[in-house]
């Protein structure tokens, strides 16, 4: 691909070899028991894989964004667990302190953050906020130099682990001249007297992911624990997205990459009236839309991040990717599970899992809707 450099190529095939060595052999078996790897996630940190895209300076690898969005991409096409994983990580939890933090923020947080160390959540998500992220009902108001902070987030990623060091949440913090709400972005650690973390189970999908339910009871963290400035919590939330949609984009082309694989492969060795079912047009023809779509999502994909890494303005084709990513992960591996008939229902074949994986992908910071709703905006409408 034109805009691939040479190690962006080995960055590729060192992250293939690590997922196909190291996560392939567990990702059936943890998710099954919907257990959280510290063992991989500790691994993906020596790999480097957290902390990409920040300075080494912060203990990051200096890396542009296209490197990362590779990582993640060949993550997913063999575990969309990990990926996720990897993806929050990044996306969601090193990114905010790194681009809107204090220097206090950075030097205290970032340097365990992308070894892989420890975690952070990035709560957003409310049982009233989801596409709405300004319904938000979890306030923070200052008293004597201390956030009291109460309310709940649900749906988090990373938040649970034990070895997540806390989440960044948006709060309300007042109201404006006009009345209306303001809204800020607060660090609070694990341990934290009145904050209460839950683990959700019972997941259809990325189930070797931690997902997290977040309570606030009167929890008071210092004054200092405030992320960027007062009142600019939508923004920091908002362009934290997109940024995170570039990664879950890569999660879509990378497990339709997988289920493409896994279906051609089966389509080989699967015989039907005489041959193999991949010589049969229908079948044929399947697997050319296939590899038509995997190619048409990875150019926009690459597309959006070389935008961003040249800054540029990026956010109409970070909502396009994702929008269009995670629908295409959807079609290839409902027509990877057709092209396995029976066979593709049962849990003996990874791509059961793929099929249930892609569905987080067109709901996921911001759903499909949502996307269609940002690049009509961007668009004139």
């Amino acid at each position: 691909m034109y805009l691939l450099k040479e190690e962006h190529n080995l960055i590729r095939v060192s992250v293939r070899d690590f997922a196909e060595r190291e996560v392939k052999p567990l990702a059936k078996e943890l998710d099954e028991k919907e257990q959280f790897s510290v063992g991989l996630t500790r691994k993906m940190g020596e790999m480097g894989l957290f902390g990409m895209v920040v300075p080494q300076k912060y203990g990051g690898q200096g890396m542009d964004y296209l490197s990362y969005i590779i990582a993640v991409e060949e993550l997913a096409r063999v575990d969309s667990s990990q990926a996720a994983t990897i993806a929050a990580g990044n996306s969601l939890g090193i990114n905010p302190i790194y681009y809107y933090g204090s220097e206090e923020h950075r030097n205290k947080y970032l340097p365990k953050l992308c070894t892989g160390e420890t975690l952070f959540g990035f709560g957003l998500t409310e049982p009233e906020a989801g596409s709405d992220s300004r319904n938000t009902k979890t306030t923070a108001k200052l008293e004597n130099g201390e956030w009291v902070i109460n309310g709940s987030k649900i749906f988090i990623t990373n938040a649970s682990s034990e070895i997540t060091l806390g989440s960044i949440i948006q709060v309300i913090t007042g109201v404006d001249q006009k009345g209306k709400k303001t809204y800020s972005v607060i660090i609070v650690e694990n341990g934290t007297p009145g904050f209460t973390v839950k683990t959700m189970h019972d997941k259809m999908m990325w189930r070797a992911s931690n997902t997290s339910e977040l309570f606030f009871d009167d929890c008071r963290v210092p004054e200092g624990n405030l992320l960027g400035q007062i009142g600019i919590g939508s923004k920091i939330m908002l362009g934290t997205l997109d940024c995170g949609r570039l990664a879950i984009a890569a999660m879509g082309v990378g497990l339709a990459q997988g289920a493409y694989e896994m279906a051609l492969n089966y389509s080989k060795e699967r015989v039907q009236f005489g041959k193999p079912i991949c010589k049969h047009q229908i079948i044929a023809f399947k697997l050319a839309d296939m590899a038509l779509k995997i190619e048409l999502a990875r150019n926009l994909l690459y597309k959006a991040c070389y935008l961003r890494d040249n800054n540029m303005p990026f956010a109409k084709e970070a909502a396009m990717s994702k929008l269009y990513c995670s629908e295409i992960a959807k079609e290839v591996a409902d027509e990877a599970v057709q092209i396995h008939g029976g066979y593709g229902l049962m849990k003996d074949y990874d791509i059961e899992r793929f099929y249930r994986d892609q569905r987080l992908l067109q709901i996921g910071e911001g759903t499909s809707e949502i996307q269609k709703l940002v690049i009509s905006r961007y668009i004139g409408c």
